[in-house]
């Protein structure tokens, strides 16, 4: 039987792998969704339908919308804080179901605080032993 130190160790890497894995999602979304924008403003510009500097400053205002979190989008379907997200853990032979992220830089401060934390406890036990 694994001692409590053990517990506690994997509990923490698993924080911070969690926290890893958000982080490189939200990158991986946030650089899609630039070059997407980019893309269109650019289409524009050569149509004639808006300068550069407009172009610039629509990416821009694009970009800033995506970041911000509005508090009106929050929807009634959207699981409570205090429940865990649902994980399903598929055989090689199954199918995928595709899963919509809203806010992918949601949780990211929230798990970085827990990191901290677990670490702290970490700390905290190996010094008690």
């Amino acid at each position: 039987m694994p001692g409590f130190g053990d517990v506690v160790k994997k509990a923490f890497y698993l924080g911070v792998g969690l926290a890893s894995y958000a982080g490189e999602k939200a990158g991986g979304t946030i650089t899609e969704l630039r070059s997407q924008v980019q893309k269109l403003a650019d289409e524009m510009v050569a149509r004639g339908e808006m300068t550069t500097d407009e172009a610039r400053r629509f990416v821009e205002d694009m970009m800033k919308q995506a970041q911000s979190v509005p508090a009106s989008d929050t929807t009634a379907a959207k699981t409570s804080p205090s429940e865990p997200r649902r994980i399903e853990i598929l055989e090689e032979d199954e199918e995928p179901t595709t899963v919509k992220v809203t806010q992918p830089t949601e949780n990211v401060d929230k798990l970085r605080d827990q990191v901290r934390q677990m670490q702290e406890e970490l700390r905290r036990l190996q010094r008690d032993k």
